[in-house]
């Protein structure tokens, strides 16, 4: 699954949109490195997202196409939170 939407998804940015600006203006890392939106997220990577002067770093625990809003947090844990 393509990085902006996995964003979406998960509900970690609430627009497939904004995650793709995000991720054009350099603000989202995966495993240490900038990559862009088209990136394929796999389990086990670590997604960091720089929200201003917030960051928050998490690891992806699965991959769904779908999921409910009361779930989406099964997607990821938190790592760490700035």
């Amino acid at each position: 699954m393509r990085l902006d939407k996995y964003l979406k998804v998960s509900r970690i940015i609430k627009r497939r949109t904004v995650a793709n600006d995000a991720c054009d203006a350099a603000r989202i890392a995966v495993n240490g490195r900038t990559v862009k939106a088209s990136y394929q997220v796999k389990v086990g990577d670590e997604i960091e997202v720089s929200f201003g002067g917030r960051s928050l770093r998490v690891r992806v625990k699965d991959v769904r196409e779908q999921v409910g809003k009361n779930d989406a947090d099964t997607l990821y844990e938190v790592i760490d939170e700035q």
